[in-house]
């Protein structure tokens, strides 16, 4: 799974052909309309699924037919959440990143210092968060542009802005 991420879920079926509702979770959702395969994860495994015809429909939705899945047997891949290989995700630069990407990197407050290398990312409430280990402490940073200065791929240091007080909470109590 690590070498993995996440693209989406199957939501309904579409019709009696074996067509299937795709909800793409992803900030653009458009440069996958010409995917030949997916992995489909069933039973905690990911199984391949090539894809024989695809129609992105706007607002993160596709309506997608698998090759060799017909008629009601698309209900059995209802809910099935969908996986691309990591290698498949188009370089991002400047200071966009991917979660993946920045584990371990340093991350430096610009009032601060080093406050430790990102440990992984939460999802709380339609919100991320990083997640930071400094010595052992866990400093729980909101993923949001506005506190991001710089990315520094080349020394693997993420500059931030976090909010006042925000990092004494975790290191020093309330």
């Amino acid at each position: 799974m690590k070498d993995f991420y996440y693209l989406g879920i199957i939501t309904k079926h579409f019709g009696y052909k074996g067509y299937a509702f795709v909800y793409l979770d992803t900030d653009q959702p458009e440069n996958y309309s010409s995917l030949q395969s997916v992995f489909v994860k069933i039973d905690g495994e990911l199984l391949p699924y090539m894809i024989e015809d695809f129609q992105y429909r706007g607002s993160n939705q596709a309506v997608v037919k698998f090759e060799g899945v017909e008629g009601d047997e698309i209900k059995d891949l209802l809910k099935m959440e969908l996986y691309l290989p990591l290698s498949m995700l188009p370089p991002l630069t400047g200071n966009n990143f991917y979660y993946h990407e920045v584990i371990g990197f340093e991350v430096i407050d610009q009032q601060k210092g080093s406050i430790g290398k990102v440990a992984d990312f939460l999802d709380v409430a339609q919100t991320s968060i990083m997640q930071v280990d400094c010595n052992g402490k866990e400093v729980l940073i909101p993923a949001v542009d506005e506190l991001f200065i710089k990315l520094d791929r080349e020394n693997k240091t993420i500059y931030i802005d976090a909010p006042e007080g925000l990092i004494d909470i975790y290191l020093h109590g309330a």
